[in-house]
């Protein structure tokens, strides 16, 4: 959708993009099939599609909002705030809106994720914490041994990712707890010069963290997904 507003050509998904949603709407196929096959009393499966169906929307979302704060970017060349001409500042403010939605749907995704896992493997995560992450929801697969594969895996993808993971959380947290992210780089130069001119902050590195921690989450989805269907088909295929 923003591709087109913007003038750009319709996306064509690729690599762990296209792995993640290829097996998300798989595992949302076998889930109509079963509904198609035997009653779904307590509508757990209809539950488990809709919340799929909804990580599809949600990744789109995402890669879609990297993509328009990667678009506004390319017109902001000025060093500092102050040489921004009256249209660079409004490309700037472009930019910051999709950057800020794009971290803040990361950790949304992961935890409705999550929600997805914990109720697809019986976790009970909602036991250790009410209002629980995808992150709690990693410790719980811990207790229960079974799937101790997917635990692992999915905790591989985490520890390689740490670093961006780390350095958006800490945007986010600011973004939503204390001031808007942006805002933070202001004041800390405002600290070293109270008169000095508010030098942007480093626009490709941040872009940067996005853009890796939307490719931990297509591989977080790739390997969940992928997992999940090769136990439903073991499920299906019992005597």
């Amino acid at each position: 959708m923003l591709r087109i507003l913007l003038g750009e050509p319709p996306r064509e998904n690729s690599g762990v993009l296209a792995e993640a949603i290829n097996y998300m709407a798989k595992f949302a196929s076998m889930l109509r099939k079963e509904m198609n096959s035997h009653e779904d009393r307590h509508h757990e499966y209809r539950k488990l599609e809709i919340w799929t169906r909804g990580l599809i929307s949600s990744l789109d979302e995402l890669e879609q909002s990297w993509f328009a704060a990667a678009f506004f970017r390319k017109s902001v060349v000025a060093g500092y705030m102050d040489d921004m001409s009256p249209q660079e500042q409004g490309e700037y403010s472009r930019y910051v809106y999709f950057y800020k939605n794009g971290f803040i749907r990361v950790f949304s995704l992961l935890d409705k994720l999550g929600t997805v896992l914990n109720s697809l493997y019986d976790l009970d995560t909602s036991k250790v914490k009410v209002h629980f992450s995808y992150f709690t929801v990693l410790r719980q697969f811990r207790l229960h041994e079974e799937h101790e594969a997917l635990a692992d895996e999915l905790e591989r993808i985490k520890s390689s990712y740490r670093e961006p993971l780390e350095n958006l959380r800490k945007r986010r947290n600011a973004e939503i707890h204390y001031m808007n992210a942006e805002m933070q780089d202001d004041l800390w130069q405002r600290h070293q010069g109270l008169h000095d001119k508010i030098h942007l902050e480093d626009l490709d590195s941040h872009l940067e963290d996005l853009r890796q921690c939307l490719e931990m989450v297509c591989t977080t989805l790739g390997a969940s997904f992928r997992y999940s269907i090769k136990q439903w088909d073991k499920l299906t295929c019992r005597p």
